[in-house]
């Protein structure tokens, strides 16, 4: 079948306006691969080959595969510093990262963010997720750290009671400063149930009302046997406790939840106790030191007043006062001897009066009159009789005479 010419171009103007460049299907397949779901921040596992770190860049490029098909992958410097290891051909590892088109070449990658070994992988992803979550919450604030005590009274220790960590936490502690009280509170650290006996652990030691810093962790292990640390139900303990707490788990290389969620990270259960713990010769030498400075305070501040004093006796002006307090005090002195010179004539003159109104007051006493030979008559009823009209025969008298008394009766009375 033969085609003209002119059906051709017929032809190919028809189809001009859908004709893409390759750049333009490029494009297509990397937007359609970034709005891609599935393959934006995605976990992809397989065995590396053809590992190259590209130097100076510091890129790392290799292959992931299975035992059916491979993509290539990509892991920029950035990222790659982060890691905890360096990948090898052969090895095992699961990554996160995205699949995109590298436009250059139209060959699909895996972008990695990060990467671990396929063994431990879901352990680090369930430790990446947990992390990225309790920060999304502020659990790993800095504001919402409390402040560590700089001279704690009593500590208490979060630990297996027979594990190398608690062992090392008293030596250290004990030979810093004997003074420091410990309190233990045993807890597994590892296994099925160390979670929960570490969070219980935390709440019974914020029950008590004198312990000033919690020390919270272990020795060193492996991921699996430091994964109580690693836990929701430790976080949130340890993000509640009132307590300042250090977390002191594995070695200095070891990162665990707990390290975030803590007031303090110490690398070692020796260096928390190192850093809890003050030196005993320390907190005395600083004790003398501040003794020093405060009778150097207290000297200078008494020669002060004493210069004060010396300068205000020496002024001219107080110097006058003084001597008109002096004068003042002379005036009391005569004023004093005066008044008791005037009490003296007073209380004389007052008892030559009362000796004068003591002889008058004698001379009108009925016993003065008596003496001169009167007689005073009393009836039955004690009443002075004064006149021989409220006297009759038979009444019975009493006489008052200047030297006693006399009973008598009346015998007759005559009426003049």
């Amino acid at each position: 079948m033969s085609v003209s010419i002119e059906g051709l171009k017929e032809r190919w103007l028809k189809l001009s306006d859908k004709i893409l460049t390759v750049s333009e299907i490029t494009r297509e397949i990397n937007q359609a691969l970034k709005n891609h779901v599935l393959l934006r921040n995605c976990w992809v596992t397989g065995e590396i080959s053809n590992y190259k770190e590209h130097l100076p860049s510091g890129h790392w490029y290799f292959t992931l595969k299975d035992e059916y098909t491979s993509l290539k992958a990509v892991m920029f410097r950035t990222r790659a510093a982060s890691a905890a290891f360096k990948p090898q051909n052969g090895m095992k590892v699961i990554i996160r990262g995205s699949v995109k088109l590298y436009e250059k070449n139209g060959s699909v990658q895996l972008y990695a963010e990060e990467i671990f070994p396929s063994g431990l992988g879901a352990l680090y992803i369930a430790f990446e997720q947990l992390k990225n979550r309790l920060a999304a919450e502020g659990l790993f604030a800095p504001e919402k750290k409390k402040p560590i005590p700089k001279y704690p009274q009593r500590i208490a220790i979060i630990t297996s009671p027979t594990g190398a960590a608690i062992k090392d936490i008293l030596n250290i502690a004990g030979r810093r400063n004997p003074l420091v009280k410990l309190m233990v509170f045993p807890s597994a650290v590892q296994g099925e149930t160390a979670s929960q006996e570490i969070a219980e652990a935390i709440a019974r030691a914020n029950n008590y009302q004198d312990i000033d810093l919690l020390i919270v962790g272990r020795g060193g292990g492996s991921l699996e046997e430091l994964w109580a640390f690693n836990t929701e139900e430790v976080a949130r303990a340890i993000a509640g406790s009132r307590i300042p707490v250090i977390s002191a788990v594995g070695h200095e290389i070891d990162f665990t939840i707990a390290d975030f969620v803590a007031d303090l990270r110490a690398p070692t259960p020796s260096a928390a106790a190192e850093i809890a713990v003050p030196l005993l010769t320390d907190m005395q030498t600083a004790v003398m030191s501040y003794q020093e400075k405060l009778n150097l305070k207290m000297a200078a501040i008494i020669e002060h007043y004493r210069s004060k004093v010396r300068e205000l006796s020496s002024h001219r002006g107080l110097a006058r006062q003084a001597f008109k307090l002096e004068q003042a005090r002379q005036e009391i002195d005569i004023l004093a001897v005066r008044l008791q010179d005037s009490m003296t004539g007073f209380l004389t003159n007052k008892n030559g009066i009362l000796k004068l109104l003591s002889t008058k007051i004698d001379m009108l006493s009925p016993l003065t009159t008596l003496g001169r030979g009167y007689v005073l008559a009393y009836n039955t009823e004690g009443e002075i009789v004064n006149t021989v009209s409220r006297l009759t025969a038979g009444d019975k008298l009493q006489l008052q005479f200047k030297d006693g008394r006399a009973d008598c009766e009346v015998k007759r009375v005559d009426k003049s």
